[in-house]
């Protein structure tokens, strides 16, 4: 009876030990592109589920217009932070799958500014209006070797416009939509 008391003693140990051992990293820095952009991002350690993720990076865009005939490309400055909290965590530890990196799934609150700096224009005659947006996202990271990553998500939130003189801003509904598709590299 003692040599089982022992042994349930020592596996309830082992779990216990292997729950606590569960949580984001404390700190995991990477660099990402997709479609349109590339980004620097940090991610560090508030609680053992959630990560607070700081990045810069440069957002691409396309525009066209019928009444002028152009179209073009463009660059701007991004700056976001964003708390993540990755739900699943213990989920796939048990599962045996990784969670290295904070791979996994998570909920964010995405706040992004873009400043009024143009650092790319196809056509040098682009006016742009700088913005804020916050986006609550749903999204997930998995790594592909040990230093290869991607990550999908995917919300709906709210844009500000900052309006200037001599701009005009359609009077529609401040509605942005946050669907993105990266590769990257984590250090």
């Amino acid at each position: 009876m003692r040599n089982i008391l022992i042994t349930l003693s020592f596996c309830l140990f082992s779990i216990v030990a292997k729950s606590q051992d569960t949580s984001v990293e404390n700190s995991t820095f990477g660099i990402q592109t997709g479609f349109l952009g590339i980004w620097v991002h940090n991610e560090y350690k508030l609680t053992n589920q959630i990560a607070l993720r700081s990045e810069v990076g440069l957002d691409a865009g396309i525009y066209g217009s019928d009444v002028y005939g152009k179209s073009g490309f463009f660059m701007v400055p991004a700056i976001t932070l964003e708390p993540r909290w990755y739900y699943n965590l213990e989920k796939r530890v048990h599962k045996s799958r990784r969670i290295d990196g904070n791979s996994g799934n998570f909920l964010a609150i995405k706040t992004t500014i873009h400043p009024d700096i143009v650092l790319f224009d196809s056509n040098d005659n682009i006016n742009f209006v700088p913005d804020i947006s916050i986006i609550p996202t749903w999204g997930i990271r998995r790594n592909m070797g040990r230093h290869f990553t991607y990550e999908a998500g995917i919300g709906i939130g709210y844009v500000h416009f900052f309006n200037k003189k001599n701009t005009i801003i359609l009077d529609e509904p401040d509605i942005i939509i946050n669907l993105h598709l990266r590769l990257g590299y984590r250090f």
